[in-house]
Formats: C-alpha cells, structure tokens, sequence
C-alpha cells in the first residue's frame, strides 16, 4: 500500500499490523479527508477499480464515482461538515462505483469517520456486488417469468410443500375451485380433495417420500376435485417434482374435464350421433336377421299347438297323437330360445383381453367421463371410495362402459327430481369386490324390478331397453353379479360384485 494512516505512536509494529490487516482484507478500503482527498486504498481497492496506488493517492474520491454523484460529491462533504447530517456515514447503502475503464459497476458502501490527530478522516468500505446483482436479476427475472405463466396459463397451477401445504395457488386455479388465494395458500392442499382421497392424502404423500413409489407424480391421472361450494367435478391432474433449499416442492397442474372446448363436445356429439346411427343400423340389420330366424319355429309352434286344439275340441284326439305335436312343439319353441342365446351371446361379444386393475382407478375414469354435462343439470357427486381395495380382473374397457351406463342412466332419471344427489361407492364385501350407484330419482315400479336387466326393458320415454341388458351380460361374462334395489328414501342403486383377483395378482397402477 503506498500511504497509510500516519502512526503518532511511532509503534512499528503497530503499522505493520494494520497494513497486514488492511491488505489483506477482500473487501476494497479507501481512506479520504475531510475534503474527500485520497489518503490510502488497499490492494483490494486496485484489484475492483483497476487504478494504482500512485493513481488515487492524492486525488479527490469522487474520480471513483460515475456521475451525477461525481460532480455532487464535494458537496455532500462540504454540507456535511456545515451541518453534521449524515447520508451515508455510519449507515451504510447501495451506490455505484466507476472503474478506470470507465465502467460502472453496483457496490455495497460503508463509512465510518474517525480522527487523525486534529484531521478528521473517513474510511469506506467497499464490496462489488456485480455477482450478487446479477443472481438477484436473474432470480427477478425468473420469478416474473413464473408468475406470467401462472397468471396467464388457463390450467389450474397449485404448489405445494412435502407437508402438503400450498405455496401457490393460480388465478386460473382460484377460478376452478373457488377460493380466493389467500383462503388456501398455507392450508394442507387437501382441502381441494373430497372424501376418501382428502383422508388419505397426508399418508400417500409421506408414503411417496419414505418409497418414492409413484402413482400420480410424473404419471398423472383423472381424478375428482372438490370446489369450495362442495360440488365435485371429474379434472385430469398432472404432477411434477422439484427440489429447492427449503426441501421438495410439488407442482400440481390441474384441468377441469367439464369445461371441455365448444369444438371437443361437438366433434364428441358428432361421434356419438354417428354411433349411435351404427347402433341403429345394425340392431335393424339384427332384428331383421332375428325376426327370420324366429318366424320359421314361432309359426311352427303356432301350428302344433292349433292342431292340437283341434283334436282336443273335436274330441277324437289320440293321446298319443297330441303328445306328438306337444313334443314338435316343445322343440320349436326350443329352437327359438337358442336363436335369442346366440342373439345375447353376439350382442355380449367384445374384448376379451383382461387384467388385473384398480377398481377405484377404473370408477373415477369412467366417472369423468360419464359427468361431462351434469354439471349442467345440477347433480351433485359424492365419491365413496374404499382404500386398498384388492385388485380385480377385467376388460377395463368393458368394465368403464359397465360404470359409465349406470352413472348415465342415474343422471337421467334425476331430470325431473327435486333432489339431485349421486353417490357413487367402492367397498371390498364377502362376496368379492362392490360397486354402488345411487341416485335420488324416482326409484323403479315393483312391476319392473325384475324385469329391468331383460332385453327391451325400459323405464325411459325414449331408448330400446338394451343397454342394462348388455350391462349385465358383461358382468355375468366376468363372473361378477349385476342388481338393483329401490332405497328407503327414494331413488335406485345399482351394485356391480365382481370377484377379487388372486392375492399375487398386483393391480395395474
């Protein structure tokens, strides 16, 4: 260093204990008086200023500031030393400093005042911050770039903690469920769940960071959401993972599943008409093809049992003469009954490849699709859904359009009812593995209840009667068990049995 601090001790070692420590130090020192002339910097102060001693010793500070604070420095001083109001001595603040090539970089300043003899001096102390800036901007940066993309996204973003707690909760999110931010952020993200996942919650999430065994995360899946008014809706939810200091946060993309596009419903309204024109033509192509099968032993019936009227009115009919045509008879009429079985057996045909699934994972699928528009008819869902249930093994297709038909047909018979309220159910019983339907419709009649799962039974103004006939062949296909009861308080429910899969059977995630 080429000044220092004259020492009015004379002590030697004194002065070499305080270049020693002046030197040494990261953070740049400068010494000025009281008219802000150069006393002495430290080598820290030539590595950020690029100057050399002989080049700032002797020579006014402000030649280290950019300007307007260059031309404004002295004053400062001046003032200072009229008035003893401080700005910056002994309070420290963000300034600018210049370097010799004329660069302006951000520093960190400190100034302390002291006396030398009768002088009074100032030393400051200075750190380049340039680093520190830029991670700052940087971050800035980043965060305004998420906060425009959660603002402006239209799928529900949620973040949470590995305690479950949400850390952010989207406008487009506040939209979906309800709740202002505020009524969420810093609450368990559970809240947003209805029963049985809300309970279950806190031991999947510990049980993911204790295995690491995903089954949302990285995967995603439908699942079913609550809103702050209770209502619940079928949304498909993607998860994504990402360690921070404070430990693992999990971001929770969410997309409501009954807020489909115009275009989506349309071309879907479009598939639908197209099959169920399908539909149509073929059962006309089946009734025809049945109605010629049947008509050939129908009329023979007709005619053996006519025949056998005559003999009987006329009163000369040999026994075993009518036992002969009650025999024709009988087997035409069996005749008939085999054209009906292979009828139900062609119409039961479909895929027969089958696994091991979750049952619940399979009733929330179809359930999401089977409430696309009853949002507008004002049903309440409520899921019931049991934990752990053993897995079962099925054509997963079928087995939806099983759910997916029930949850229709309850959602129609609730048009013109007062109460409108579906609970749909899973509970593992004695008898295999159940799934319950329930509605608040009007029940069905007496008279029909046994008859409701034959073909062309119906209890709609419009519609064939097929679809729980073909529901039931299904289920009896997988030698579950398909029945309906009315409930004490009015409304029907339907419970779909199917037995468990053998215990070393997993369930497909």
């Amino acid at each position: 260093m080429a000044t220092t601090i004259s020492s009015k001790t004379g002590n030697g070692q004194g002065d070499a204990l305080y270049r020693a420590v002046v030197d040494t130090a990261v953070d740049a020192i400068v010494v000025i008086d009281s008219r802000g002339t150069i006393r002495s910097v430290n080598r820290a102060a030539e590595k950020i200023f690029g100057y050399r001693p002989n080049e700032l010793v002797g020579r006014n500070v402000n030649m280290l500031m950019p300007e307007p604070y260059a031309a404004a420095h002295d004053s400062y001083l001046a003032n200072y030393r009229r008035t003893g109001i401080k700005k910056i001595i002994g309070i420290g603040r963000e300034v600018s400093g210049r370097r010799k090539d004329g660069s302006v970089f951000p520093m960190d300043l400190s100034v302390g005042e002291m006396r030398d003899g009768d002088e009074t001096i100032f030393v400051g102390i200075m750190r380049d911050i340039t680093e520190r800036k830029a991670a700052e901007n940087a971050l800035r940066e980043s965060e305004l770039r998420w906060r425009s993309i959660v603002e402006t996204v239209p799928d529900a973003i949620i973040v949470i903690d590995a305690q479950g707690t949400v850390q952010t909760f989207s406008p487009a999110a506040e939209r979906l469920f309800g709740y202002p931010a505020d009524e969420v952020i810093g609450r368990n993200v559970k809240m947003l769940m209805p029963a049985p996942y809300r309970e279950a919650h806190d031991d999947y999430l510990a049980r993911y960071l204790r295995t690491r065994e995903r089954r949302i995360i990285g995967i995603g899946r439908i699942v079913v959401g609550q809103r702050k008014d209770g209502e619940t809706f079928p949304m498909q939810l993607a998860v994504g993972e990402f360690a921070a200091p404070g430990g693992s946060f999990f971001t929770g993309f969410v997309r409501d599943l009954t807020e489909r596009q115009a275009a989506e419903r349309r071309i879907e309204n479009l598939q639908t008409e197209l099959l169920h024109a399908s539909r149509l033509s073929g059962l006309g192509q089946m009734a025809s093809t049945m109605a010629h099968e049947l008509n050939q032993p129908l009329t023979a019936v007709i005619n053996y049992l006519e025949a056998c009227g005559h003999l009987l009115s006329a009163g000369t009919g040999d026994p075993a003469r009518i036992a002969d045509l009650m025999e024709k008879a009988v087997a035409q009429a069996q005749r008939a009954g085999e054209v009906i079985r292979q009828l139900r057996q062609f119409v039961s045909k479909g895929e027969t490849d089958r696994r091991t699934a979750n049952l619940n994972k399979l009733v929330e699928e179809a359930l999401a699709l089977a409430l696309f528009g009853a949002r507008q008819s004002n049903v309440r869902v409520q899921l019931e859904l049991q934990p752990d249930l053993p897995p079962v093994i099925v054509n997963s297709v079928q087995m939806q359009q099983v759910v997916l038909n029930l949850v229709r047909n309850a959602v129609e018979a609730m048009e013109e009812a007062e109460r409108r309220e579906l609970i749909i159910a899973t509970r593992a019983t004695d008898g295999g593995v159940e799934t319950s339907v329930a509605d608040t419709g009007p029940g069905i009649a007496p008279e029909l209840r046994d008859q409701l799962f034959q073909p062309f039974a119906t209890t709609k103004k419009t519609g064939l009667g097929l679809g729980l006939s073909i529901c039931r062949e299904i289920v009896e296909a997988h030698h579950g068990r398909l029945t309906v009861d009315t409930q004490p308080a009015g409304g029907a429910i339907f419970r779909l049995t199917l037995p468990p899969a053998s215990q070393d059977e997993p369930a497909d995630a």
